[in-house]
């Protein structure tokens, strides 16, 4: 099982199961665990609101999780979903819309 660190947390990476891009990446507690694996909704734990939530529940752009991968130390998950619409609350399709290139940051062109 999914072993959470001393604040009781452990990374989620979501990544488009159609397409493989990465969309976002998220911290998880016990509790938004157990409410993905329920719902098949992603559920985040938010550090600076110190709460859980569903990934849009204001916005309506949910992620249906399809299938969750643990790595090899247990302390990190890919979710594997299907987003309803844009990941990012910017309004990008990905929260991953930008690039570091010399010291300074450059759109890639897929925020859509």
């Amino acid at each position: 099982m999914p072993k959470f660190d001393d604040s009781g947390l452990l990374t989620a990476v979501v990544q488009d199961v159609g397409s493989g891009e990465v969309l976002m990446v998220a911290f998880m507690n016990a509790e938004a665990l157990d409410a993905t694996r329920k719902t098949g909704i992603a559920h985040f734990y938010s550090r600076s609101r110190a709460t859980l939530w569903m990934k849009g529940e204001t916005s309506g752009n949910t992620l249906g999780v399809e299938e969750i991968l643990v790595d090899c130390d247990q302390d990190a998950l890919i979710l594997k979903a299907r987003p309803a619409g844009p990941a990012c609350h910017t309004g990008a399709r990905s929260c991953f819309y930008r690039r570091l290139v010399g010291e300074r940051l450059e759109k890639t062109g897929d925020r859509s």
